[in-house]
């Protein structure tokens, strides 16, 4: 039996004597460091809840002074505890009745010790999980972070408590927002709130494999499946299980393997490429897009069941330029990393803040990111307005958003992107808009900007690389 994570506090509601004591015993000696109290009626465990702090309460289902339901939640209790309902009774209308009053799970008798064991261990884990969300609001009233995510501002404390609500639960999650918005940080801290935060965290990104490649990726296959198959291969769902699986720019996935996909998850099994027998797998998934889903699977791109059994829990996160004073917030956060990693001290000036909350960034926090670190190669210790690059995606919005300025001799590659992402400011990144302004399909504008943020990625490791 696997040991508990921590000790808990429990109070064991039984009027059988024999049997309130074999489950104080049983309780007790399942983690050094456990502690049980006892009574015998629902007045008795009243009074014990009035004045002593229980982790877990045990009860009854039938007492001599009435119901155990009537003890859930009891509003004189010194704190809160999760209750697990013991019955006789095994019918589903009675599990039902004990859920919907808020108990957190069930027995029947005679009561299973390993199923006993169980429960205890997930009431454990119930406590450090929100000891987890209590220690990261902690940070969020301090340093204005949650988890991996930076920002005080109310979008994001709207954002921060989608997640505390959703984290300990094992429901899909679906991420909506722009690139480079954090989707990822999401998905991570979302992981970590969770009963699975233990397990793996494995991340895809649909649109950057090969639609030839996916669905062995996902899957996986034996040696031989194909061409250049030259051994047997675990894929992502396997590698997660028991964990959590991020399948990021889900709206890319060609249409088959999202059949294939959907079969997953309705089934929990998978079967690898070139194999006959099915492998169960328990992973939780959260996807992610940059795109409008909706929109996705009004233009016949996306499977409308797939989209609503990942969309259990949406989440959209806000662009960087509804986000205020975080601006400010995440670009101290990224050059104190900085400052960590090099052994530097530089800092900014108030003028070069204000300039960066002025800025247009339409690849939000990640542009952000690699704008900071430009300017921190460029500027000895202070960084004032002038060690900001001059690219067109990090200038503050023109007053005149209608025209944009190319030199001579720029490459077309470099005009067109230009171009795309002034019309993308210009319309409040409202992409299908800007993409009839251009003239292109709305696909052909996220192929580009796929294209624009790996780049924007390369140049930023390529000039933080040793002597260049």
């Amino acid at each position: 039996m696997a040991p508990l994570s921590q000790p808990i506090s429990v109070l064991v509601v039984e009027d059988d004597a024999n049997l309130r004591s074999a489950l104080a015993t049983l309780v007790c000696r399942e983690r050094d460091g456990n502690a049980c109290a006892e009574a015998a009626s629902l007045g008795e465990a009243k009074k014990q809840l009035e004045t002593g702090r229980f982790d877990a309460v045990l009860v009854d289902l039938s007492l001599p002074d009435g119901s155990g339901l009537d003890l859930l939640g009891h509003p004189e209790a010194l704190a809160p505890a999760e209750y697990i309902v013991v019955t006789g009774d095994a019918s589903a209308e009675t599990a039902v009745q004990a859920l919907r009053r808020g108990a957190l799970d069930y027995l029947t008798k005679p009561v299973d010790r390993t199923r006993l064991c169980s429960v205890l261990a997930n009431v454990a884990r119930t406590r450090m999980l929100k000891s987890e969300v209590h220690g990261l609001r902690g940070q969020l009233r301090d340093l204005g972070r949650f988890g991996s995510m930076v920002g005080r501002s109310e979008p994001m404390q709207k954002v921060y408590e989608l997640i505390e609500r959703v984290g300990p639960t094992d429901a899909s999650v679906f991420v909506t927002g722009e690139s480079g918005t954090g989707k990822e940080l999401v998905a991570e801290t979302v992981h970590r709130l969770s009963r699975r935060a233990a397990k793996p965290l494995l991340a895809v990104n649909c649109g950057a494999m090969s639609p030839t490649l996916i669905e062995s990726e996902l899957f996986g296959h034996e040696k031989g499946a194909f061409t250049g198959a030259d051994r047997r291969r675990e894929g992502y769902f396997e590698r997660a299980n028991g964990g959590t699986l991020f399948l990021d720019e889900l709206t890319e996935m060609p249409l088959d393997l999202q059949i294939k996909l959907l079969r997953v998850l309705e089934a929990g099994v998978v079967t690898r490429v070139g194999a006959t027998e099915p492998i169960e797998v328990d992973v939780r998934v959260i996807a992610a897009s940059n795109r409008d889903p909706m929109a996705v699977v009004a233009d016949g791109n996306l499977r409308e069941d797939l989209f609503y059994r990942l969309n259990v829990f949406p989440i959209a996160l806000p662009p960087l330029r509804e986000r205020g004073a975080d601006v400010a917030l995440l670009a101290e956060h990224f050059l104190a990393a900085l400052n960590a990693r090099e052994g530097s001290a530089k800092h900014f000036t108030s003028a070069a803040l204000e300039r960066l909350g002025a800025m247009a960034f339409p690849g939000n926090v990640r542009e952000l990111k690699n704008v900071v670190e430009r300017s921190a190669i460029l500027a000895d210790e202070r960084i004032d307005v002038d060690a900001f690059p001059g690219s067109a995606a990090a200038q503050p919005e023109p007053e005149e958003p209608s025209t944009l300025q190319v030199r001579v001799g720029t490459s077309l590659a470099e005009a067109e992107r230009r171009l795309i992402l002034a019309t993308l400011a210009s319309v409040g990144d409202d992409k299908k808009r800007a993409a009839k302004i251009l003239g292109i399909s709305l696909k052909t504008l996220y192929n580009r900007l796929n294209v624009y943020e790996a780049m924007a990625g390369t140049r930023s490791d390529d000039e933080s690389a040793p002597g260049r």
